[in-house]
């Protein structure tokens, strides 16, 4: 049974998932009874390939990447998952094992963990939810056939452009025309995320540095004007 403390945070937490934006309070404290609070520590893995789909998560605090390894051992990030976001939702739509892993990028990552099963079960009872479900898998649907146009169609400079842009809009704090994003992604990471090399990754950022259309440090990128980025 959670304190009113609890309920209060996690109720906070869910509405601000779009998922569950439109719901109301008594639907939100009753999704917050099936919730599980974890804190996961950098470089751990929530799921592995291979696990069963038991539960979804919701991050709260921190960064997640969902990746898994090539046929050649290197690393290839699927997707970078930011605060208020679902991931491992395969469930959902019958997938019994994991096909990829998820693991936390920075310390202290919060998530919310919701059995699959009981949360299939809650749907039964709210249209609304249920309706945010269909949209929700379609736009991962339409968010996957994205990426793999830009991996098939842009340069490595574009696709890592692309992805500076996507974070800023997620992540990133306007001040005037710049954009500050504070994240805790390396460069290797970037660069498994975006199909190119870390050197590729070093030689852009650098340009797009010398070129005063961007200003990075390691763990934050403030891009100088959004609309010129290129």
């Amino acid at each position: 049974m959670l304190s009113r403390v609890q309920l209060d945070e996690r109720v906070n937490a869910l509405s601000r998932v779009n998922l569950f934006a439109d719901l109301g309070t008594a639907a939100l404290e009753n999704l917050s009874d099936i919730t599980e609070k974890q804190v996961i520590s950098k470089g751990k893995k929530i799921y592995s390939i291979g696990e069963d789909c038991k539960f979804m998560f919701i991050v709260i605090k921190g960064m997640v990447k969902i990746c898994r390894k090539s046929e050649d051992g290197r690393e290839v990030i699927k997707s970078i998952i930011s605060p208020y976001s679902v991931f491992g939702e395969s469930g959902l739509y019958e997938e019994k094992s994991r096909l990829d892993s998820a693991v936390a990028l920075e310390s202290g990552v919060q998530i919310l963990a919701i059995n699959i099963a009981n949360f299939r079960e809650y749907m039964r009872s709210d249209w609304n939810l249920t309706y945010n479900i269909v949209k929700f898998l379609g736009q991962r649907k339409s968010m996957a056939e994205k990426r793999f146009e830009s991996v098939v169609l842009n340069d490595a400079r574009t696709r890592i452009i692309d992805f500076l842009k996507d974070n800023a809009n997620k992540l990133g704090t306007q001040i005037g025309f710049e954009m500050l994003i504070k994240h805790s992604l390396t460069q290797q990471d970037i660069a498994n995320f975006t199909g190119t090399s870390r050197q590729t990754v070093t030689s852009v950022l650098n340009d797009l540095k010398k070129s005063n259309q961007i200003y990075f440090k390691r763990k934050s990128i403030l891009i100088r004007d959004m609309e010129t980025l290129s």
